[in-house]
Order: structure tokens, then C-alpha cells, then sequence
């Protein structure tokens, strides 16, 4: 929940009624960069299997060639293997965007509707509005930090809100979370 969250909550209609945050998924720089690296590193073995295979330099660094097939270029052409399948996979995330969404609470209704996507279908929660009793701020500090807005839920598991991958501010975080308490008149917890 950082820069497009915070845009959209500034999305509050004039009657105060209606909210709606655009929660980013793996559409991120990072991820693209990764799925390239891994995609470049499987490319690369895979044709260091296939030199030592066929007994010439299909690489123009290193001589991948002069390999014995069977252990080295046999032993490569898995790891490209389980490289392209990785890098199947992240690419697959990508073109899916998976984990986007959006948080649309809406007072005249009396309703919270958390939609996600996912790689086969989009995941859809309804919550009503009077069973909110809470927004929660989550931090752990440490090696490997988390900072999430939740909702404290009657009768269910607390719901995260924010995006995953990103680490905003604190301050960001404590006047996003604050806004949103005011927004649906709950206290705010975790600070």
C-alpha cells in the first residue's frame, strides 16, 4: 500500500460514502527484472549443455564446448531446464499479475468487498461493514520485515489490505491506516 494506494484513497467521494484502493500485484520492476535474469541464466545453460552435447561453442564466453556431456554438460542442461520452468512460472505471474486487487468499502451498502487475483480465478470477499472492528497496523522489524494494514474482523481471522513486496514508510503506513479508521469510524490498533 504505498504510492497507487495512497492515490486512490484520496479517490473518498465528496458524501464520504464510498472508498475504493487499487492494490498493485507482481507487476513490479523487480519481478520483471528476476523472471529476465532467471530467463538469460536458463538460455545460458541450456546452450552450454547443448556445446558440450555437440562438441562445439554455442556461447560466445567460455569454451562450454570442450565439456564432458556426461556429468558437466548433462548436469547443466538440468539446471536450464529447472531454470525455464521457473522462469515459466514467473512470467506466468506477470501476464496474470497475480495478488492485484481492490478494497472497496462502501457505507451505503454497508459493505467491504477485497477482490484479489489469482493464476486460475479472481478471489472475491464480502464482508459487511458492522463486523469491522478494527484497522490493525502490522510491523515486524528484523531480517525479514512486514508492514500491513489489516482488519481486525468479528468472528474471523484479521484481513490484510496492503500489497505484498513493498515495504512502505511508517509514516506512510500510520496516516493510511489513520485514514482508513476514520474513514469506517474504528479504532486503530498496533501503533
Amino acid at each position: 500500500m504505498t504510492n497507487e494506494l495512497k492515490e486512490s484513497s484520496n479517490s473518498v467521494q465528496k458524501d464520504q460514502d464510498f472508498l475504493e484502493q487499487i492494490v498493485t500485484g507482481s507487476r513490479r520492476v523487480s519481478n520483471y527484472l528476476l523472471a529476465s535474469l532467471v530467463s538469460i541464466g536458463g538460455i545460458g545453460f541450456l546452450l552450454a549443455s547443448l556445446s558440450s552435447y555437440l562438441g562445439t561453442d554455442l556461447l560466445p564466453l567460455g569454451h562450454p564446448g570442450s565439456f564432458i556431456f556426461v556429468p558437466q554438460g548433462l548436469i547443466m542442461g538440468l539446471y536450464g531446464i529447472a531454470a525455464f520452468l521457473l522462469s515459466l512460472y514467473l512470467w506466468l505471474n506477470i501476464l496474470v499479475d497475480f495478488g492485484s486487487g481492490r478494497n472497496i468499502f462502501d457505507k451505503k451498502k454497508g459493505t467491504l468487498l477485497v477482490t484479489r487475483r489469482t493464476l486460475f480465478k479472481e478471489f472475491n470477499v464480502e464482508i459487511p461493514l458492522k463486523d469491522v472492528k478494527a484497522v490493525k497496523l502490522e510491523i515486524k522489524e528484523g531480517i525479514n520485515p512486514n508492514r500491513r494494514i489489516t482488519l481486525r474482523i468479528q468472528g474471523r481471522k484479521d484481513l490484510p489490505l496492503s500489497s505484498v513486496g513493498k515495504l512502505p514508510k511508517l509514516a506512510e503506513l500510520e496516516k493510511e491506516g489513520a485514514q482508513l479508521a476514520r474513514f469506517l469510524n474504528v479504532n486503530l490498533e498496533g501503533i
